[in-house]
């Protein structure tokens, strides 16, 4: 039987090695517990009135799920720079505007027509899109058209009132205060509205989460995974 002994250099050399394995080892382990239970501070700028209506219990319940995380949100309408400020995620709505970051697709929001009962009785009830030029509509940022689908169609609807409004929640508050008829998310609603014309809906709206790059730390990883499970449903 051939036996072999190490050198003392070859001896050395074993035993950095294996310090080096073990080294790499503990690492990896270290790593999975942090993928685990990720930790430290989350900051996402958030849109205001999808954050307040919609986010805020979403994020209570993954708040609840990862202990370690602290939270640093950024309710504004306007596009924060994720390169030269220090947020490590920005969830918007609609088409981004930005191809050089990042957009990982979360859910599509489908707006549809809503209304207070108290402005239907006073106004009477649209059935077809052509009524909805003789209604009081609260369009978001500037008066146009709505592109409304009823599945086989499409078609431009002409819309206006007396309230334009760059505000979601303010547009959605005054409908519950019987001053028109909004173009919305059932995400966002959420009321004292009733569904008007259902067969119609208007064009789907994309959610997406936006970063600066592909290399997310854990707790960036795990809100995404999050918020596009329960978004999807």
């Amino acid at each position: 039987m051939i036996s072999f002994e190490l050198t003392e250099a070859g001896q050395i050399y074993f035993e950095r090695c294996r310090r080096i394995v073990d080294e790499a080892r503990l690492a990896h382990e270290q790593l999975d517990d942090m993928l685990a239970q990720p930790s430290g501070v989350l900051r996402a700028s958030l849109p205001v009135d999808f954050a307040v209506t919609y986010l805020a219990p979403l994020i209570a319940e993954f708040a609840g799920l990862y202990p370690g995380i602290t939270f640093d949100f950024d309710l504004t309408p306007r596009r924060v720079d994720l390169v030269s400020e220090p947020f490590d995620v920005a969830i918007r709505m609609g088409e981004s505007e930005n191809s050089q970051l990042i957009a990982r697709a979360l859910a599509s929001l489908t707006p549809h027509l809503y209304a207070s009962p108290g402005y239907l009785e006073r106004s009477g009830e649209p059935n077809k899109p052509a009524d909805l030029d003789r209604h009081e509509c609260l369009s978001i940022l500037k008066a146009g058209t709505w592109t409304l689908h009823d599945g086989k169609r499409s078609t431009a609807v002409s819309v206006g009132g007396r309230f334009v409004l760059n505000s979601v929640g303010m547009s959605r508050r005054l409908a519950t205060l019987d001053m028109g008829i909004v173009l919305m998310p059932e995400e966002v609603v959420a009321g004292k509205l009733r569904r008007i014309m259902p067969q119609w809906y208007g064009t789907p709206m994309p959610v997406y989460a936006i970063t600066e790059t592909r290399l997310l730390p854990a707790k960036t990883q795990r809100f995404i995974e999050f918020l596009r499970e329960r978004l999807g449903r």
